[in-house]
Protein backbone atom coordinates (compact mmCIF):
# COMPACT_ATOMS: atom_id res chain seq x y z
CA UNK A 1 0.00 0.00 0.00
CA UNK A 2 1.49 3.47 -0.74
CA UNK A 3 2.17 5.32 2.75
CA UNK A 4 0.71 8.16 3.59
CA UNK A 5 2.66 11.51 4.61
CA UNK A 6 0.98 11.77 8.38
CA UNK A 7 2.06 15.36 8.48
CA UNK A 8 -0.22 16.31 5.41
CA UNK A 9 -3.85 16.28 5.41
CA UNK A 10 -6.18 15.97 2.88
CA UNK A 11 -9.01 17.88 2.93
CA UNK A 12 -12.72 16.76 1.74
CA UNK A 13 -12.68 19.82 -0.28
CA UNK A 14 -10.28 22.65 0.03
CA UNK A 15 -10.01 26.04 -1.46
CA UNK A 16 -8.22 25.88 -5.16
CA UNK A 17 -6.58 29.40 -5.97
CA UNK A 18 -5.11 30.76 -9.32
CA UNK A 19 -3.19 33.33 -11.21
CA UNK A 20 -5.49 36.09 -11.48
CA UNK A 21 -7.18 36.54 -7.64
CA UNK A 22 -4.52 38.76 -6.20
CA UNK A 23 -4.60 40.87 -9.35
CA UNK A 24 -7.84 42.22 -8.74
CA UNK A 25 -8.06 41.93 -4.77
CA UNK A 26 -4.58 44.44 -5.45
CA UNK A 27 -6.48 46.56 -8.13
CA UNK A 28 -9.16 47.33 -4.99
CA UNK A 29 -6.57 48.28 -3.04
CA UNK A 30 -4.74 50.38 -5.20
CA UNK A 31 -7.54 52.29 -6.13
CA UNK A 32 -9.30 51.67 -2.56
CA UNK A 33 -12.51 50.24 -3.64
CA UNK A 34 -12.50 48.64 -0.44
CA UNK A 35 -16.50 49.51 0.55
CA UNK A 36 -19.16 47.27 -0.43
CA UNK A 37 -19.29 48.64 -4.47
CA UNK A 38 -16.72 49.14 -6.98
CA UNK A 39 -15.76 47.73 -10.52
CA UNK A 40 -14.96 43.91 -9.10
CA UNK A 41 -18.76 43.71 -8.39
CA UNK A 42 -19.72 44.44 -11.45
CA UNK A 43 -17.27 42.27 -13.34
CA UNK A 44 -18.00 39.25 -11.10
CA UNK A 45 -21.65 39.64 -11.63
CA UNK A 46 -21.28 40.36 -16.02
CA UNK A 47 -18.86 37.20 -15.67
CA UNK A 48 -21.65 34.78 -13.52
CA UNK A 49 -23.99 35.94 -16.12
CA UNK A 50 -22.30 35.16 -18.76
CA UNK A 51 -21.25 31.45 -17.43
CA UNK A 52 -24.72 31.28 -16.75
CA UNK A 53 -25.92 32.52 -20.65
CA UNK A 54 -30.07 32.08 -20.58
CA UNK A 55 -29.60 35.60 -20.51
CA UNK A 56 -29.62 36.09 -16.65
CA UNK A 57 -29.32 39.10 -14.10
CA UNK A 58 -27.01 38.69 -11.14
CA UNK A 59 -26.59 40.41 -7.92
CA UNK A 60 -23.57 39.65 -5.37
CA UNK A 61 -24.03 39.06 -2.18
CA UNK A 62 -22.31 38.06 1.24
CA UNK A 63 -23.57 34.59 1.25
CA UNK A 64 -25.93 31.62 -0.48
CA UNK A 65 -27.91 31.66 2.67
CA UNK A 66 -28.29 35.72 2.09
CA UNK A 67 -29.53 34.71 -0.91
CA UNK A 68 -31.97 32.55 0.11
CA UNK A 69 -33.29 34.72 2.10
CA UNK A 70 -33.86 37.60 -0.11
CA UNK A 71 -35.27 35.33 -2.74
CA UNK A 72 -37.75 33.74 -0.15
CA UNK A 73 -38.72 37.31 0.68
CA UNK A 74 -38.43 38.64 -3.29
CA UNK A 75 -41.09 35.60 -3.38
CA UNK A 76 -43.42 37.02 -1.06
CA UNK A 77 -43.31 34.61 1.63
CA UNK A 78 -44.53 35.86 4.74
CA UNK A 79 -45.05 35.09 8.13
CA UNK A 80 -47.36 32.06 8.50
CA UNK A 81 -46.52 30.52 5.16
CA UNK A 82 -45.96 27.19 3.64
CA UNK A 83 -42.48 26.73 1.94
CA UNK A 84 -41.79 23.46 0.54
CA UNK A 85 -38.28 22.47 1.18
CA UNK A 86 -35.89 19.48 0.11
CA UNK A 87 -34.87 17.66 3.29
CA UNK A 88 -31.75 15.72 1.98
CA UNK A 89 -29.67 18.95 1.91
CA UNK A 90 -27.66 21.54 4.32
CA UNK A 91 -29.46 23.73 7.29
CA UNK A 92 -29.00 26.64 5.24
CA UNK A 93 -31.35 25.28 2.63
CA UNK A 94 -34.62 25.85 5.36
CA UNK A 95 -33.13 28.21 7.88
CA UNK A 96 -34.36 31.38 5.83
CA UNK A 97 -37.67 30.20 5.72
CA UNK A 98 -37.84 30.07 10.15
CA UNK A 99 -36.07 33.40 9.39
CA UNK A 100 -39.04 34.19 8.12
CA UNK A 101 -41.68 33.11 10.42
CA UNK A 102 -42.76 30.68 7.85
CA UNK A 103 -43.22 26.84 8.04
CA UNK A 104 -40.60 24.43 6.71
CA UNK A 105 -43.06 21.34 4.69
CA UNK A 106 -39.69 18.35 3.88
CA UNK A 107 -40.21 16.16 1.18
CA UNK A 108 -37.98 13.62 0.52
CA UNK A 109 -35.50 12.29 -2.43
CA UNK A 110 -36.06 9.86 -5.20
CA UNK A 111 -33.31 7.92 -5.82
CA UNK A 112 -32.19 8.88 -9.45
CA UNK A 113 -30.46 11.73 -8.29
CA UNK A 114 -31.12 11.98 -4.79
CA UNK A 115 -32.95 14.97 -4.96
CA UNK A 116 -36.58 16.41 -4.58
CA UNK A 117 -39.35 13.61 -5.24
CA UNK A 118 -41.51 14.90 -7.61
CA UNK A 119 -44.14 12.41 -6.30
CA UNK A 120 -44.01 13.44 -3.02
CA UNK A 121 -43.84 16.68 -3.76
CA UNK A 122 -46.99 16.63 -5.54
CA UNK A 123 -48.52 14.64 -2.39
CA UNK A 124 -47.31 17.76 0.16
CA UNK A 125 -48.92 20.40 -1.82
CA UNK A 126 -52.00 18.65 -2.14
CA UNK A 127 -52.16 18.03 1.15
CA UNK A 128 -51.52 21.30 1.99
CA UNK A 129 -54.25 22.65 -0.07
CA UNK A 130 -56.70 20.13 1.43
CA UNK A 131 -56.00 21.83 4.81
CA UNK A 132 -56.28 25.20 3.13
CA UNK A 133 -52.98 26.88 2.80
CA UNK A 134 -51.07 26.25 -0.38
CA UNK A 135 -47.01 26.50 -0.14
CA UNK A 136 -45.79 29.59 -1.07
CA UNK A 137 -42.59 28.42 -2.68
CA UNK A 138 -40.69 25.58 -3.33
CA UNK A 139 -36.78 25.44 -2.44
CA UNK A 140 -35.30 22.47 -4.78
CA UNK A 141 -31.69 21.78 -4.59
CA UNK A 142 -29.22 20.29 -6.91
CA UNK A 143 -27.43 17.82 -4.35
CA UNK A 144 -23.65 17.44 -4.46
CA UNK A 145 -23.95 19.07 -8.03
CA UNK A 146 -26.35 16.48 -9.51
CA UNK A 147 -29.31 18.42 -11.61
CA UNK A 148 -32.69 17.92 -9.94
CA UNK A 149 -35.47 16.77 -12.00
CA UNK A 150 -35.65 19.76 -13.52
CA UNK A 151 -38.91 19.11 -16.50
CA UNK A 152 -41.14 17.16 -13.41
CA UNK A 153 -40.69 19.39 -10.70
CA UNK A 154 -41.52 22.49 -13.07
CA UNK A 155 -44.54 21.16 -14.39
CA UNK A 156 -45.97 19.76 -10.51
CA UNK A 157 -45.12 23.80 -9.48
CA UNK A 158 -46.86 25.03 -12.93
CA UNK A 159 -49.94 22.75 -12.40
CA UNK A 160 -50.18 24.73 -9.01
CA UNK A 161 -49.15 28.01 -9.42
CA UNK A 162 -46.13 28.04 -6.86
CA UNK A 163 -42.49 29.46 -7.69
CA UNK A 164 -39.19 27.84 -7.72
CA UNK A 165 -36.42 29.00 -5.54
CA UNK A 166 -33.44 26.91 -6.80
CA UNK A 167 -30.46 26.27 -4.80
CA UNK A 168 -27.66 25.77 -7.01
CA UNK A 169 -25.05 26.85 -4.09
CA UNK A 170 -23.65 23.52 -4.62
CA UNK A 171 -23.98 23.27 -8.51
CA UNK A 172 -22.44 25.71 -10.37
CA UNK A 173 -21.21 24.62 -13.73
CA UNK A 174 -23.72 21.80 -14.00
CA UNK A 175 -26.94 21.69 -16.52
CA UNK A 176 -29.53 19.77 -17.35
CA UNK A 177 -30.52 19.13 -20.98
CA UNK A 178 -27.49 21.58 -22.25
CA UNK A 179 -28.36 24.95 -19.84
CA UNK A 180 -26.77 25.64 -17.09
CA UNK A 181 -28.30 25.09 -13.49
CA UNK A 182 -28.95 28.58 -11.66
CA UNK A 183 -31.14 29.60 -14.51
CA UNK A 184 -34.45 26.88 -14.19
CA UNK A 185 -36.01 28.57 -10.79
CA UNK A 186 -38.06 31.57 -10.50
CA UNK A 187 -34.85 32.29 -8.47
CA UNK A 188 -31.61 31.19 -8.30
CA UNK A 189 -29.11 31.14 -5.44
CA UNK A 190 -25.25 30.12 -5.95
CA UNK A 191 -22.59 30.10 -2.63
CA UNK A 192 -19.09 31.34 -3.08
CA UNK A 193 -17.97 29.38 0.36
CA UNK A 194 -14.79 27.93 0.62
CA UNK A 195 -15.62 24.78 0.01
CA UNK A 196 -17.43 25.18 -3.32
CA UNK A 197 -16.29 24.75 -7.07
CA UNK A 198 -15.16 28.99 -6.91
CA UNK A 199 -15.04 30.57 -3.58
CA UNK A 200 -14.71 33.82 -2.54
CA UNK A 201 -13.85 32.88 0.89
CA UNK A 202 -17.38 33.65 1.93
CA UNK A 203 -19.83 35.01 -0.62
CA UNK A 204 -23.05 33.91 -2.74
CA UNK A 205 -25.43 35.28 -5.52
CA UNK A 206 -29.33 35.72 -6.50
CA UNK A 207 -29.73 34.87 -10.42
CA UNK A 208 -32.74 35.80 -11.82
CA UNK A 209 -34.57 36.08 -15.92
CA UNK A 210 -36.30 39.05 -14.04
CA UNK A 211 -34.40 42.27 -13.41
CA UNK A 212 -37.22 43.59 -11.18
CA UNK A 213 -36.09 40.56 -8.67
CA UNK A 214 -32.12 41.86 -8.86
CA UNK A 215 -32.64 45.66 -8.74
CA UNK A 216 -35.12 44.61 -5.88
CA UNK A 217 -32.01 42.47 -3.96
CA UNK A 218 -29.66 45.06 -4.58
CA UNK A 219 -31.63 47.54 -3.01
CA UNK A 220 -32.53 45.34 0.27
CA UNK A 221 -29.38 43.95 0.50
CA UNK A 222 -28.00 47.47 1.17
CA UNK A 223 -29.73 48.32 3.77
CA UNK A 224 -33.09 49.31 1.98
CA UNK A 225 -31.92 53.10 1.43
CA UNK A 226 -34.03 55.10 0.23
CA UNK A 227 -33.66 57.65 -2.81
CA UNK A 228 -32.54 60.76 -0.14
CA UNK A 229 -29.57 63.00 0.41
CA UNK A 230 -29.87 61.93 3.66
CA UNK A 231 -30.57 58.16 5.01
CA UNK A 232 -34.17 57.35 4.63
CA UNK A 233 -35.73 54.21 4.92
CA UNK A 234 -38.92 52.67 4.23
CA UNK A 235 -38.14 49.07 4.23
CA UNK A 236 -36.29 46.88 6.56
CA UNK A 237 -32.94 46.09 4.95
CA UNK A 238 -30.08 43.98 5.32
CA UNK A 239 -25.96 44.45 5.21
CA UNK A 240 -25.84 41.37 2.38
CA UNK A 241 -23.68 43.02 -0.66
CA UNK A 242 -20.67 41.09 -1.38
CA UNK A 243 -17.51 43.12 -0.76
CA UNK A 244 -15.59 44.48 -3.64
CA UNK A 245 -12.24 43.10 -2.49
CA UNK A 246 -13.88 39.35 -2.33
CA UNK A 247 -15.57 40.34 -5.72
CA UNK A 248 -11.84 40.77 -6.82
CA UNK A 249 -10.73 36.84 -5.38
CA UNK A 250 -14.66 35.84 -7.32
CA UNK A 251 -13.07 37.07 -10.84
CA UNK A 252 -10.39 35.48 -10.74
CA UNK A 253 -12.00 32.12 -9.62
CA UNK A 254 -14.26 32.51 -12.79
CA UNK A 255 -11.58 32.47 -15.05
CA UNK A 256 -10.85 28.88 -14.00
CA UNK A 257 -14.45 27.62 -13.38
CA UNK A 258 -14.94 25.07 -16.30
CA UNK A 259 -11.04 24.08 -15.47
CA UNK A 260 -12.24 23.37 -11.72
CA UNK A 261 -15.08 21.68 -12.76
CA UNK A 262 -13.22 19.08 -14.89
CA UNK A 263 -10.55 18.07 -12.25
CA UNK A 264 -13.77 17.79 -9.69
CA UNK A 265 -15.39 15.03 -12.47
CA UNK A 266 -11.60 13.50 -13.23
CA UNK A 267 -11.43 12.62 -9.40
CA UNK A 268 -15.26 11.18 -9.87
CA UNK A 269 -13.99 9.21 -12.79
CA UNK A 270 -11.02 7.77 -11.48
CA UNK A 271 -13.04 6.49 -7.88
CA UNK A 272 -15.60 4.83 -9.90
CA UNK A 273 -12.76 3.44 -11.87
CA UNK A 274 -10.89 1.91 -8.94
CA UNK A 275 -13.48 1.20 -6.65
CA UNK A 276 -16.06 -0.07 -9.39
CA UNK A 277 -15.28 -3.41 -8.43
CA UNK A 278 -15.12 -3.41 -4.69
CA UNK A 279 -18.35 -5.07 -3.62
CA UNK A 280 -20.43 -2.92 -1.82
CA UNK A 281 -19.55 0.05 -3.37
CA UNK A 282 -21.71 2.14 -5.37
CA UNK A 283 -21.70 5.45 -7.13
CA UNK A 284 -24.21 7.88 -8.33
CA UNK A 285 -24.71 8.00 -12.38
CA UNK A 286 -25.95 10.65 -14.33
CA UNK A 287 -29.49 10.13 -15.66
CA UNK A 288 -29.50 10.92 -19.50
CA UNK A 289 -29.16 15.23 -20.15
CA UNK A 290 -27.89 15.68 -16.65
CA UNK A 291 -23.90 16.72 -16.12
CA UNK A 292 -22.85 17.21 -12.75
CA UNK A 293 -19.88 19.21 -11.41
CA UNK A 294 -19.74 16.44 -9.14
CA UNK A 295 -18.60 19.08 -6.21
CA UNK A 296 -18.04 15.97 -4.20
CA UNK A 297 -17.58 12.67 -5.09
CA UNK A 298 -19.78 10.53 -2.96
CA UNK A 299 -20.03 6.54 -2.45
CA UNK A 300 -22.45 4.40 -0.70
CA UNK A 301 -21.56 1.30 1.43
CA UNK A 302 -23.82 -1.68 2.21
CA UNK A 303 -24.35 -0.58 5.86
CA UNK A 304 -23.79 2.35 8.46
CA UNK A 305 -21.41 0.04 10.43
CA UNK A 306 -18.80 -0.26 7.37
CA UNK A 307 -19.31 3.35 6.55
CA UNK A 308 -18.20 4.34 9.97
CA UNK A 309 -15.40 2.16 9.67
CA UNK A 310 -14.05 3.54 6.25
CA UNK A 311 -14.01 7.32 7.82
CA UNK A 312 -12.53 6.51 10.78
CA UNK A 313 -9.66 4.50 9.21
CA UNK A 314 -9.50 7.45 7.01
CA UNK A 315 -9.46 9.97 10.09
CA UNK A 316 -6.79 7.74 11.42
CA UNK A 317 -4.48 8.39 7.59
CA UNK A 318 -5.04 12.01 8.48
CA UNK A 319 -7.99 12.18 5.34
CA UNK A 320 -10.93 13.85 5.92
CA UNK A 321 -14.05 12.40 4.38
CA UNK A 322 -18.08 13.36 5.36
CA UNK A 323 -21.31 11.18 6.19
CA UNK A 324 -24.19 12.58 3.57
CA UNK A 325 -26.01 15.42 4.67
CA UNK A 326 -28.02 14.33 7.61
CA UNK A 327 -31.51 14.88 6.26
CA UNK A 328 -33.45 18.11 7.84
CA UNK A 329 -36.57 16.35 9.01
CA UNK A 330 -34.11 14.20 11.42
CA UNK A 331 -32.55 17.56 12.40
CA UNK A 332 -33.56 18.50 16.03
CA UNK A 333 -34.41 22.16 15.30
CA UNK A 334 -36.96 20.76 12.67
CA UNK A 335 -38.12 17.21 13.83
CA UNK A 336 -41.88 18.29 14.50
CA UNK A 337 -42.70 20.19 11.39
CA UNK A 338 -44.58 18.72 8.65
CA UNK A 339 -42.93 16.12 6.08
CA UNK A 340 -43.70 13.46 3.21
CA UNK A 341 -40.81 10.85 3.91
CA UNK A 342 -40.42 7.72 2.05
CA UNK A 343 -36.58 6.53 3.35
CA UNK A 344 -34.57 7.70 0.97
CA UNK A 345 -32.69 10.08 2.12
CA UNK A 346 -32.61 8.67 6.11
CA UNK A 347 -30.51 5.31 3.96
CA UNK A 348 -28.72 7.33 1.96
CA UNK A 349 -27.58 9.01 4.96
CA UNK A 350 -26.79 6.10 7.01
CA UNK A 351 -24.81 4.53 4.35
CA UNK A 352 -23.44 7.35 1.94
CA UNK A 353 -19.91 9.21 2.86
CA UNK A 354 -18.55 12.05 0.78
CA UNK A 355 -15.00 11.62 -0.22
CA UNK A 356 -12.07 14.08 -0.61
CA UNK A 357 -13.16 15.87 -4.10
CA UNK A 358 -11.11 18.84 -4.24
CA UNK A 359 -9.98 20.12 -7.58
CA UNK A 360 -6.07 20.89 -6.39
CA UNK A 361 -6.07 17.01 -5.36
CA UNK A 362 -2.90 15.53 -6.26
CA UNK A 363 -2.86 11.31 -7.81
CA UNK A 364 -0.95 10.60 -4.92
CA UNK A 365 -3.87 12.07 -2.86
CA UNK A 366 -6.10 9.97 -4.53
CA UNK A 367 -4.30 6.70 -4.63
CA UNK A 368 -4.22 7.27 -0.61
CA UNK A 369 -7.65 7.69 -0.48
CA UNK A 370 -8.73 4.54 -3.17
CA UNK A 371 -5.56 2.07 -1.52
CA UNK A 372 -7.11 2.76 2.12
CA UNK A 373 -10.51 1.91 1.17
CA UNK A 374 -9.89 -1.02 -1.16
CA UNK A 375 -7.95 -2.37 2.10
CA UNK A 376 -11.16 -1.92 4.20
CA UNK A 377 -12.36 -4.87 1.49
Amino acid sequence: MQSVDINKKIWLSSPHMGDMEQVYVKEAFDTNWVAPIGPNITAFEKAIAHSLEENVHVAALSSGTAALHLGLQLLGVKRGDLVICQSFTFSASANPIMYLGATPVFVDSEKDTWNLSPDLLNSAIADSIKNGKKPKAIIAVHLYGMPYKIKEVRAIADKFGIPILEDSAEALGSSYMEKRCGTFGDIGILSFNGNKIITTSGGGALVSKNPDYINKAVFLATQARDEAPHYQHSHVGYNYRMSNILAGIGRGQMLVLEDRVMARRRNYEIYRKELDDVTGIEFLSEPSGFYSNRWLSCVLTPSFTIREKIRLALLEENIESRPLWKPLHLQPVFENFPKFINGTSEDLFSRGLCLPSGSNLTQYDLNCVIEKIKTMF
